[in-house]
């Protein structure tokens, strides 16, 4: 496993360095926010190890920390940076520019890195240990990347000085000074003639968008969700196929009925009546022997099914056992349990299961309002909420199609199995939210920013999109590529959450945020930022990019503008 996520590191770092070179055509630039995330990522692996001596952890925990902290470290640095390099390239001194960056697009990576944080530590609600403890280490990772984020990046950033607006590389140095010229010369940039397509084709976009992401989401209505993962080992697979050829495929899937009484009797009648009954029950292959204890008030049996472990035959037999201890319960007063490592497995699941729907609807609560403050709108929050449903949808769908049906199974090194991982789809609820919301936050708020200017709603939709878009983009790629990049690990399990969080960042970031947001702003229009009158009063004013603080930066240089021109005509 160390070998694997040894490659998958150096493929992670080599792309990411590629992306983050394109994005600030600066070398020096460019390895700061890897660095930064590679300390976030220390530091979280390592409180994570500390913690080991007190709570069992498994490699899972870990892995999907390295594999967040990751993402989440060199996307928020990516953000302060450029917003720095963009101020000092326009000739704003390094210091106070690491410090004006962290004020407003820092607010930003708060809020974003503040919404992953909640949205993973709610897993704890669910009280399912292993899924706690997952939730709670990665968002401490997350915490140590904010932390670094807002902290060790802008003293970087003031010791780099103007360094970190142009590359010694002559060609990186070419290639940054004709960008600046086309942005002051007012040339409309590529993110400006992406939106103005999707506001002149908003319907298509938007028809083809939901229709798509919808057909992607067909599979997900199969999702069953287990806690048995497919082994990659041959020599175990070969080992298993002989078992099940041997003795059947419920071999493994044991069912264990223990039986407690006041009496010898009254245990010894009651695991007769459970046996007796059991046989009678669908999908049962045998019932072994009663083991009866040494105080004779507790007896041991197994049921075996006919069926494998993750079938739906075998959740049914596990239903229909317990529901047939109740009768024998009441005659014979003993207390019968059902348990064993596969009941276990399906108890878990089941309670997963359950728990999705709500879980999915507090997050997309939390959502709403939390948008509702930033925005100050109603229509922006419900949108990106139907957005997250629509990616969320389509992203279990492929999940489904790949992992259960075995889509792309030989290209991917997957293998196919009636179930998907049960901690799976919840985990991707709760980081592609956080996610989500990050790059709503970001792509959004800069066409508020044109729309509080006087701008027309179809304008700031356009104006904004292509000042953020880039940024953006670059994020959404270099996420992809580190969740992409554990798709091809040996672990199934580190596969599936490499493949699910690829996935869902692949389709909210470039259908949903880069598509559908800005058709669906073009049909709102002014709409898009209506707020009733008693909720403006209500509701608190929450500054996430900073514009007060950018307003108080710029009032001192009009006042000199000012002064200078009064004096010019004196």
């Amino acid at each position: 496993m160390e070998t694997a996520v040894g490659g998958i590191g150096e493929v992670i770092g080599i792309i990411t360095l590629i992306v983050l070179v394109i994005v600030f055509r600066a070398l020096r630039a460019a390895i700061i926010p890897l660095v930064t995330a590679l300390v976030g990522v220390a530091f979280g692996i390592l409180g994570l190890l500390s913690l080991t001596h007190f709570v069992e952890m498994d490699s899972t925990a870990l892995i999907l920390a390295l594999m967040l902290g990751l993402a989440v470290g060199v996307d928020y640095a990516l953000f302060i940076v450029s917003r720095h390099q963009s101020q000092v390239r326009d000739g704003m001194d390094p210091e106070e520019s690491a410090a004006l960056a962290v004020g407003t697009a820092g607010s930003a990576v708060l809020f974003a890195g503040a919404t992953v944080i909640i949205a993973l530590a709610a897993l704890s609600v669910v009280r399912i240990p292993f899924l706690s403890i997952m939730g709670l280490g990665a968002a401490g990772t997350v915490v140590f990347s904010v932390l670094l984020a807002l902290t060790l990046l802008p003293a970087v950033l003031g010791l780099m000085g103007r360094n970190i607006a142009y590359s010694q590389v002559p060609v990186l140095r070419r290639s940054a000074e004709r960008s600046l010229r086309r942005q002051r010369s007012g040339a409309p940039t590529a993110g400006a003639r992406w939106a103005s397509l999707m506001h002149r084709r908003r319907w298509t976009v938007l028809l083809l968008g939901v229709v798509g992401l919808g057909a992607l989401a067909v599979p997900a209505a199969d999702l069953r969700l287990g806690l048995t993962v497919p082994s990659t080992n041959q020599e175990a697979v070969r080992a298993q196929d002989m078992i099940d050829d041997a003795f059947g495929p419920g071999y493994s899937g044991t069912l264990t009925v223990l039986v407690q009484g006041d009496t010898p009797k009254a245990t010894e009648s009651a695991a007769k009546q459970v046996a007796a009954q059991a046989t009678e029950l669908d999908d049962v292959a045998s019932v072994t022997p009663a083991v009866l204890s040494k105080s004779g008030d507790t007896v041991v049996l197994n049921v075996l099914p006919s069926s494998a472990p993750d079938s739906v035959e075998t959740e049914q037999l596990l239903t229909d056992l317990r529901a047939e201890r109740d009768g024998v319960e009441n005659s014979t007063g003993a207390q019968i349990d059902v348990t064993g490592t596969t009941a276990v497995n399906l108890d878990v699941a089941a309670k997963l299961t359950d728990a999705l729907p709500v879980y999915c609807l507090v997050v997309m609560g939390l959502a709403v309002l939390l948008l509702t403050l930033v925005f100050r709108s109603l229509a922006v929050p419900l949108k990106s909420a139907v957005g997250f449903l629509l990616s969320l949808s389509a992203s279990l769908g492929v999940l489904v199609a790949v992992l259960q049906s075995g889509w792309f199974s030989s290209l991917l090194g997957t293998q196919a199995s009636p179930t998907v991982i049960s901690f799976l789809p919840i985990l991707l609820v709760g980081i592609l939210f956080g996610l989500a919301m990050d790059y709503e936050v970001f792509l959004v708020s800069r066409m508020r920013e044109e729309y509080s200017r006087g701008k027309s709603p179809e304008q700031a939709m356009v104006d904004g999109f292509g000042h953020a878009s880039k940024v953006v983009t670059a994020a959404a790629v270099i996420m992809v590529c580190v969740f992409g990049s554990f798709v091809f690990a040996d672990m199934q399990v580190t596969k599936g959450m490499g493949l699910a969080l690829a996935v869902g960042v692949l389709f909210d970031a470039f259908v949903v945020r880069m598509a559908l947001v800005p058709a669906a702003m073009s049909v709102l229009k002014h709409a898009a930022w209506w707020l009733p009158r008693f909720l403006h009063r209500v509701l608190p004013h929450v500054d996430v990019e900073g514009e007060k603080l950018t307003h108080q930066q710029s009032a001192p240089a009009d006042l000199e503008h000012r002064k200078e021109a009064l004096s010019g005509r004196r």
